[in-house]
């Protein structure tokens, strides 16, 4: 996904708030071997593109006076209650160098699992994206988690899923296998609770 920007030559609150009045984002792009540039971006442009999920989990090409670079959102900023887009961080890439970002998970073939099936389950998504580290080129745009064989009061781990080629989990809080999905039973509840994988 392209989107454009240009360079931003006066900073300061007095500066970002003419900017927004103008319907441009103040921006900043960092890493990699050289300086933060601050940025400016056309709001309608960057609001319709963040609405996108690709958008969030994808090497995204900036057009900057004339060249391109690969960068990575990293951060955006809203109005507290205005869909306004007050800022917005991005992170240069390199196609060498290994990235941490987070990816959406993709749920599929929940209508047929047999927990919606036969047991009525309801289907709880305990996690909705993971972060993974992987070089540029391996960057998935989801990844995704097959529901069809998760049995009712079951859950989904991730050692239950293949991850792409080249990508890997980064754990948080020592959490090397954590719960994605769990198919919760009225009247009963999700094996999450002790860990018991789903039926194969």
């Amino acid at each position: 996904m392209q989107f454009n920007a240009t360079p931003r030559s006066v900073q300061g609150t007095s500066a970002s708030r003419r900017l927004r009045r103008a319907s441009r984002v103040p921006a900043i792009v960092y890493g990699g071997k050289e300086q933060p540039v601050n940025i400016e971006l056309d709001h309608n442009e960057i609001y319709h593109a963040l609405r996108k999920e690709q958008f969030h989990a994808s090497i995204l090409e900036m057009q900057l006076e004339g060249k391109s670079h690969q960068v990575l959102l990293r951060s955006v900023q809203w109005h507290p209650y205005k869909q306004i887009v007050m800022h917005v961080d991005f992170q240069r890439v390199s196609a060498d160098q290994a990235l941490h970002t987070k990816v959406p998970l993709h749920f599929t073939n929940t209508e047929i699992s047999p927990a919606v099936k036969l047991s009525a389950a309801i289907i709880s998504h305990v996690m909705t994206e993971i972060e993974v580290a992987c070089l540029p080129s391996n960057l998935p745009q989801f990844i995704e988690v097959d529901l069809s064989k998760l049995v009712g009061g079951a859950s989904i781990h991730l050692a239950d899923i293949t991850l792409p080629k080249g990508v890997t989990y980064v754990a948080h809080r020592g959490d090397a296998n954590p719960v994605l999905v769990t198919a919760i039973v009225k009247g009963g509840s999700a094996e999450a609770a002790d860990g018991a994988a789903p039926a194969a």
